[in-house]
């Protein structure tokens, strides 16, 4: 990604380099082919968006921002109808993270679209329902209101990328309630984002409330400090990183694709192991391994976790998960193809019961051999 977002400098010399051409052809003077410079593709565009966790000064996008650039993304734009609020660090700060709003308010009141037309994000990392939790709003209705965020975002863009927070804890001193109703409400996001996304426009949930401490990680009750700051970047990146990392989702059924009718088969192995665990879920990794004696350009890995835990968020490949629980894992764009012995890795969060034990899980895989 070599660009980076701000591209006017380059718009004036490319208008300069217009000019001078336009009066050097009458004159019987062309420049050879390549001579002017074609201009570059537009940046991936990021709108942060949520309330003042997110804005207000929200200094877990600059950690991200700086994260992401030091990684090697230069091509990204985040955007926002809201300018930067210091933080100090330099990053892109626009964002769309509004002090006080409920999320329900923005969608009764139709706000988005707006804000959408204004910036038009390819990707939406979003956290946002903390004002409506703390009014103690139903979570079907702050659902609702999910819902029709994510119909407008794909009104305004059809291959929205959509990143959805389980949000933060919270136990400010003049909400007895809130934090368990925090609990509450995150426990219904995995199955309505399941319900919700799409091939073209899927929904990931990212765990932000697991090992996020509202003693330790905020200033208040509610709102991050520095060390809170580093953690909620650090939940993101993986997931946003894949998605940068994959692209635009292609159509299942295009020629090439893993898993089209006709193409043959190649053997390949999964392995499965735990990075860490927690009460209430744990981090897994699992190992997919070309076992065949040609090169793999694609690989489909399919993982079983055991006693009623579910994957919520993925790097290093797509995510689609069955009512059952069952998650079907595709390469990324930049890690299906394998030679003969190599290996890629691709890593997962996992909710489960406070009961189910020592984390496991099932998992196999196939691969795509090279057209003959």
């Amino acid at each position: 990604m070599p660009r980076t977002p701000h591209s006017a400098p380059h718009l004036r010399v490319m208008s300069v380099l217009g000019l001078l051409a336009a009066l050097l052809l009458p004159l019987g003077m062309t420049f050879a082919p390549g001579a002017l410079a074609a201009p570059t593709a537009d940046p991936v565009r990021v709108m942060p968006l949520g309330d003042s966790i997110t804005g207000s000064p929200g200094c877990w996008r600059a950690v991200l921002w700086n994260r992401l650039v030091n990684s090697g993304y230069k091509d990204i734009d985040f955007v926002g109808t809201l300018p930067t609020q210091g933080c100090g660090q330099a990053h892109d700060g626009d964002n769309e993270g509004h002090g006080g709003e409920l999320v329900t308010n923005v969608a009764d009141q139709n706000l988005l679209p707006g804000r959408l037309a204004s910036t038009r994000p390819d990707i939406v990392v979003m956290h946002f329902g903390t004002n409506d939790v703390w009014s103690s709003i139903a979570p079907d209705r702050i659902l609702a209101a999910y819902t029709k965020l994510v119909t407008q975002m794909r009104a305004s863009n059809p291959d929205m990328r959509i990143l959805v927070a389980q949000l933060i804890p919270m136990n400010p001193s003049s909400c007895a309630g809130c934090a368990q109703r925090v609990v509450d409400f995150n426990a219904r996001i995995p199955g309505w984002a399941r319900a919700t996304g799409t091939d073209r426009s899927p929904v990931t949930v990212v765990d932000q409330w697991t090992g996020f401490s509202t003693a330790a990680d905020t200033y208040d009750g509610v709102h991050p400090n520095a060390s809170g700051d580093d953690k909620i970047a650090a939940r993101w990146f993986p997931a946003l990183s894949a998605v940068l990392d994959a692209g635009v989702p292609q159509d299942p059924g295009d020629p090439g694709d893993p898993g089209d009718p006709g193409e043959d088969p190649a053997a390949c192995t999964a392995r499965f192991r735990t990075v860490s665990s927690w009460q209430g879920g744990y981090q897994g990794e699992v190992t997919v391994t070309n076992t065949s004696a040609s090169a793999v350009r694609g690989w489909t890995a399919t993982v079983v976790p055991a006693n009623g835990a579910r994957l919520t968020q993925l790097w290093n490949g797509s995510l689609t998960t069955a009512a059952d629980g069952t998650a079907t894992v595709r390469n990324a764009a930049w890690n299906g193809t394998l030679a003969p012995g190599a290996s890629a890795t691709f890593g997962f969060v996992a909710t489960a019961p406070a009961t189910a034990g020592t984390p496991a899980a099932t998992v196999t895989c196939t691969g795509t051999a090279p057209a003959a």
